[in-house]
C-alpha cells in the first residue's frame, strides 16, 4: 500500500466526504484512532455507511436511522468485514470522527489523528481479513508520516471514555500488534516496543 502526497491511499475507493476540513495551523497526524461502525446496529454490507458518510443517510429506511440521519461525521478509513477499503478525507485534513475527546492532556482528537472504522460491532469478532488491513495500512501510515511513529494508537473509547466504547472488547490488541511488527519487520522504525491499546 502506498499513499500519495495528497494523502490517498492507493488500495482504497476514494468517496471524499463533505465532513471534513483543515487541520489547524502546526497540527500534523500524530494518533490512530481504531472505531467500530455498523448500520444498523449489528448488520454488515450494504450502502448506509457510505450515505452517512455523504450526508445521504434516509432518515425512513430503519428506524434508527432517524437518530442519525442529521449527523455530520466521517472517517479517513473504513475497513469492510472482507478488508475492502474505502477512504472518505484525505490523511492531511482533518476527518470528524472523535468528537468530544482528549488524548493524556490534549483535547480536540480530530485535530491531530486518523480515524480508521471497522465495520463491526462491539461484541462480534473482528475477521482475519480486517486484521490484516489494519496492520497494513497503519504500516502505510508510519512509514509516511514519520510523526505517527513516536506516538500510538488507541480505540475510541480510550480518548472518549464513558461516552464511546468501540472498538469493544471483541477487538483483539494484541493481535494487532504482533500483524503490524510482522509488517514492519523490515522498516528500520517499528511500533513493536511502542504501547497499542488504550490511552495512558
Amino acid at each position: 500500500m502506498k499513499i500519495d502526497a495528497a494523502g490517498w491511499l492507493d488500495a482504497a475507493r476514494a468517496r471524499p466526504s463533505p465532513n471534513a476540513d483543515e487541520r489547524p495551523a502546526g497540527c500534523v497526524p500524530e494518533l490512530i484512532v481504531v472505531h467500530n461502525i455498523s448500520l444498523p446496529p449489528g448488520e454488515f454490507g450494504g450502502p448506509w455507511i457510505d450515505a452517512l458518510f455523504d450526508n445521504a443517510l434516509p432518515a425512513d429506511a430503519h428506524p434508527y436511522f432517524a437518530d442519525i440521519a442529521a449527523l455530520r461525521v466521517s472517517a479517513h478509513l473504513l475497513i469492510r468485514r472482507d478488508g475492502a477499503l474505502a477512504q472518505y478525507v484525505s490523511f492531511l485534513r482533518r476527518a470528524w470522527h472523535a468528537g468530544v475527546s482528549f488524548y493524556g492532556r490534549r483535547a480536540r482528537c480530530n485535530d491531530f489523528s486518523i480515524g480508521i472504522e471497522l465495520e463491526g460491532a462491539d461484541e462480534v469478532p473482528y475477521t482475519d481479513a480486517q486484521y490484516a488491513c489494519l496492520a497494513a495500512v497503519v504500516a502505510a501510515l508510519l512509514h509516511t508520516y514519520p510523526t505517527l511513529a513516536r506516538e500510538r494508537i488507541s480505540g475510541h473509547a480510550d480518548i472518549a471514555p464513558g461516552r464511546k466504547t468501540d472498538p469493544g472488547p471483541s477487538f483483539d490488541w494484541g493481535r494487532l500488534r504482533r500483524e503490524l511488527g510482522r509488517s514492519l519487520a523490515s522498516q528500520p522504525s517499528s511500533l513493536e516496543t511502542s504501547p497499542i491499546g488504550p490511552n495512558q
